[in-house]
């Protein structure tokens, strides 16, 4: 007998061929994928589950994986307006200086990290001061995150040394380095925060337990034209003279890169995360991901902060990852629907090193699924469910989240959580946010 079948689904699956299966159904057992099966045969509908539901007029698919954000970032939404990256950053690290604790911490996590798992998003690449917190966070609401030790050179949040972020990190992979539902990375926040010398530590953190490796790169003009001030080279040849770009390294931005130093990228198989629309708000610019994709760059998917871009909406990210560069070209071929939903998925397993067991609907992967209502005004009518699910769908299509064959949220409500008493506690924070900048 079979845990769960989702039967009637239009059935989306990300696999690498892009297979669409209409009238299907899915069965899972011990949170697993077991079986999929298209224009299902009555033998399959009368096979036992404990529990049978009904997708029709609903698309079946992965979970997306939003490869960079700052989920507890999202207490600060709308506090700093219109400014370009370097003059933004000085008044949000006022701003979490001011308000941030393990605690405060925690809850903004859970706030960003609800606002996600309702936009479908089943597995998220966390950048924060308190990395356990994040943990939490997305543990209570059934998430699988990927996050670690941070690391920043300036007087930061908590007044932590290096050596304590050191000691941060190396015990994050000792606490977490066998959690199914954590993937843990070392995290320094930029070559123009953290010196080579404290690049290079943290790496060899990551390589000792075979750990992801992600910071931010070449976002900004100002941040190129600072390292090269600095050490005389770009930042992305600067990561590369101090052997940090490998298959591990998960680059966050990239706006700024020249044909040379995509090249780098792609010889070293590093990973580049495009977060359009914080590079547009923050007016940093407009990656080159045409560029990115012919050279054979893996190109995976994020949201960065609200506080940056105000939400946290995979949808719109993947329609203006998609738009963004037909617009730049003027060639509507470029980075196709299928190519922009891979990104939002297998892309994303792949960089977290779990291509074989997430990122598409697949036999034997784990069970980590949605539904996009497609009985909508804007979903009728559905003549090609991917180029739907890229520039049609939003995110209050989403009605149910599964993570390891576990239902999460239904009907739009998360299960797993009562997200009502933080909502409370970020309302009630709210006064003193808005005052840590007067």
């Amino acid at each position: 007998m079979y845990d769960l079948i989702i039967e009637n689904a239009n059935l989306v699956t990300c696999d690498k061929n892009h297979n669409v299966f209409e009238n299907a159904s899915m069965a899972i057992t011990d949170g697993k994928i077991q079986a999929v099966e298209s224009n299902v045969a009555e033998s399959f509908k009368q096979l036992p589950a404990s529990q049978k539901i009904n997708a029709q007029n609903k698309i079946v698919m992965p979970g997306l994986i939003n490869m960079h954000c700052h989920a507890a970032d999202s207490l600060f939404r709308g506090l700093v307006e219109e400014l370009s990256l370097e003059a933004w950053l000085q008044k949000v690290w006022v701003a979490e200086k001011a308000i941030l604790t393990p605690e405060t911490t925690y809850t903004g996590s859970v706030l960003g990290f609800a606002e996600n798992l309702l936009a479908g998003v089943t597995s998220i690449m966390d950048m924060f001061w308190y990395p356990t917190q994040a943990v939490k966070a997305a543990n209570d609401l059934g998430m699988r995150i990927s996050t670690g030790g941070i690391f920043f050179d300036y007087p930061g949040i908590g007044n932590r040394s290096h050596e304590d972020f050191l000691q941060e990190a190396e015990k994050f992979f000792e606490d977490y380095n066998s959690n199914e539902a954590v993937f843990p990375a070392v995290m320094p926040h930029g070559s123009y925060t953290v010196s080579p010398e404290h690049l290079k530590e943290a790496k060899k953190i990551a390589s000792k337990y075979n750990g992801l490796y992600h910071i931010h790169a070449a976002e900004t003009l100002t941040e190129q034209s600072d390292i090269n001030e600095r050490y005389g080279e770009s930042v992305i040849r600067h990561l590369h003279s101090h052997g940090l770009l490998d298959q591990q390294a998960i680059l966050a931005h990239c706006v700024h890169v020249d044909d040379t130093e995509i090249q780098l990228i792609a010889d070293n198989e590093s990973i580049v995360v495009h977060n359009p629309m914080s590079n547009l708000k923050l007016g940093s610019g407009i990656a080159p991901i045409d560029k990115m994709f012919e050279a054979g760059v893996t190109l995976t998917l994020g949201t960065d902060g609200a506080i940056s871009g105000n939400d946290l909406d995979m949808w719109l990210t993947m329609r203006l990852a998609a738009s963004l560069p037909k617009g730049n070209t003027l060639d509507p071929k470029v980075m196709n629907a299928k190519t922009v939903l891979h990104m939002a998925t297998l892309n994303g397993a792949k960089a977290l090193g779990k291509e074989g067991k997430l990122g598409s609907l697949e036999v034997g992967k784990i069970a980590d699924f949605i539904f996009i209502d497609i009985n909508k005004i804007h979903a009728i009518p559905v003549f090609d469910p991917i180029t739907h699910l890229v520039y049609s769908a939003c995110k209050s299509d989403i009605s149910d989240v599964f993570i390891g064959g576990k239902q999460v949220v239904k009907d739009g409500v998360i299960c797993t959580l009562d997200i009502n008493n933080v909502i409370e506690e970020v309302r009630a924070l709210s006064p003193k946010i808005a005052a840590s900048l007067v």
